[in-house]
Parts: C-alpha cells; structure tokens; sequence
C-alpha cells in the first residue's frame, strides 16, 4: 500500500459534497524502505582543551577511508541528543556532554541514492579516553588541529568547519 491510497473520502454516505482530501501519515514501514526519504542521523564535534577536533575514520560507505566526527543513525524514538551520546560510547566508549548545537550537516549520494540529514553538536569528554570500540567500522580515532586535518575528510566534518568560519558581510 502506498501512501496515496491511504487518503481521507468524501464526507459521509449519499452527501453531496466532498471534503478536501487530506492524506494520512504513512506508515513508519512504507517510510523507511524509500531510498527517496532522507535517513537521519546525528554526530559530535568534540574538542578537547587544546582546540582539538576528535575524528574517527570510516571503513563502511559512505566515504570510507576518510575521517569523520562520530555518530550514527537515529532510532524511531530516540531524540538525538540522545543518539549521540549512545552512539559516541558505542563507538568511543567515552562518555560526552553536548554543549550546544553546531551546524546541520547534510550528505546527499546521488550515486548510492542516500541522503542523509544531522545535526551536529559540539561537545567535551566527561569521562574516558577515546578507543576504537568497533573495529569492523572504524580504523583509528585522533585528536586533529583544525589546521592539520587529514586530507579526507567526511562531508559533516566539512560542514562543521564551515559553521565556524566567521560570515561575511550582509546585504
């Protein structure tokens, strides 16, 4: 069943009128198996005392091999404050505390027919130090100078230090 068939009918048995058809929500299955819906996710930008950005690499598409901030998918449910710091100590296994909303990165595959939407949130370790926890999925983690980063980087990374470039003049 797809979402169109899933509309509101006219108003009542043997009226002369018809409401405007409305349609319903679709169902969270028919949403989620489109490649044409972008998939959500989240990630942080961690920093440590020194003005370091915490990157891990990638082994999986999308951009494997490159450098990226942590994170991952959003659950159905799971606010994504919440994901990220889920998906930090799964990946990490360091406990982290947001400190704020960075930018909203978006990664879009036209190849891989993926597209991707996450907010990024900059954030501190309160606990632990930084270890691969899942090394089928990342080759290596560091600390990385805003100017000494790895020459492949992940599309939210470059997002992310593109909200920190002052803006330009207005108007």
């Amino acid at each position: 069943m797809n979402c169109e068939e899933t509309q509101c009918g006219p108003a009542g048995h043997g009226s002369n009128f018809a409401l405007p058809i409305a349609p319903r929500p679709c169902k969270l299955e028919s949403m989620t198996d489109s490649n044409s819906l972008p998939g959500a996710g989240c990630g942080a930008a961690i920093r440590d005392a020194h003005g370091r950005l915490l990157l891990i690499q990638r082994l999986k598409q999308p951009e494997a091999g490159a450098w990226g901030l942590p994170g991952g998918k959003i659950d159905f449910g799971e606010r994504a404050e919440d994901t990220a710091r889920r998906e930090i100590e799964e990946e990490l296994g360091v406990t982290i505390e947001l400190t704020g909303l960075a930018c909203i990165a978006e990664t879009i595959d036209k190849g891989d027919g993926k597209h991707w939407v996450a907010p990024v949130y900059s954030a501190r370790i309160v606990s632990g130090e930084p270890r691969v926890m899942e090394p089928k999925k990342h080759g290596g983690c560091g600390w990385f100078a805003l100017d000494d980063l790895p020459d492949q980087i992940t599309t939210p990374v470059k997002d992310y230090l593109a909200s920190l470039e002052p803006a330009g003049p207005t108007g």
